[in-house]
């Protein structure tokens, strides 16, 4: 098949994709509410921090839950929401948890010089409960969309993360490529 016709061909199946897109966007405004509670998680000195008082005045919070220092592929992810850090701040405020202490996360994001807002969720039911550790011990990667209102705080939307999703631009460069990902995988130190 000759080059323009393959365009096109891309060209029509990006329709597609951008169509089903719209129909997910459609499915996700009819997602009812459910209350959580007002969680309490830990930042870097041990303080506690409540899920409240992350809305900054606000109505909506996105919650990135990571896996921690355990997983190259939640340390990618990280490092990309480290760039776009300041306009994502911007638009919404954010928060990156994991279930690693608050320690360990300090001593992690440092290393990595992660400037994003970082709170541990060790010790609290609040990963599982935003249905992240669905065995006690395992957990995956992903994002809780929260609102807050007279009545409480709701969990509004999730998603989440893998090689190829829609938050991690890398593998979408990598795609371009004849060979893809040709067994690429993220690591701690490149």
């Amino acid at each position: 098949m000759e080059n323009s016709k393959i365009y096109e061909e891309i060209a029509k199946i990006r329709a597609e994709i951008e169509e089903k897109k719209e129909s997910i966007q459609a499915l996700r405004k009819q997602i009812q509410p459910i209350k959580i509670e007002d969680y309490a998680l830990k930042n870097f000195a041990g303080a506690a921090i409540s899920i409240s008082s992350l809305f900054n005045e606000r109505n909506e919070l996105i919650i990135i839950h990571n896996m921690g220092k355990r997983c190259v592929y939640c340390t990618l992810w990280a490092d990309e929401i480290n760039g776009m850090n300041q306009p994502l701040a911007d638009a919404v405020p954010f928060v990156v948890t994991s279930p690693d202490s608050p320690e360990i996360q300090k001593a992690f994001a440092e290393s990595r010089n992660w400037k994003f807002p970082m709170l541990s969720a060790a010790g609290t039911s609040f990963i599982a409960d935003l249905g992240f550790e669905p065995k006690p011990g395992t957990y995956h990667p992903g994002v809780s969309i929260l609102i807050k209102n007279e009545e409480g705080i709701f969990k509004v939307g999730q998603d989440y993360f893998g090689p190829g999703d829609n938050y991690c631009g890398l593998w979408h460069f990598l795609d371009l490529l004849p060979k893809g990902t040709n067994g690429w995988e993220p690591k701690y130190i490149y």
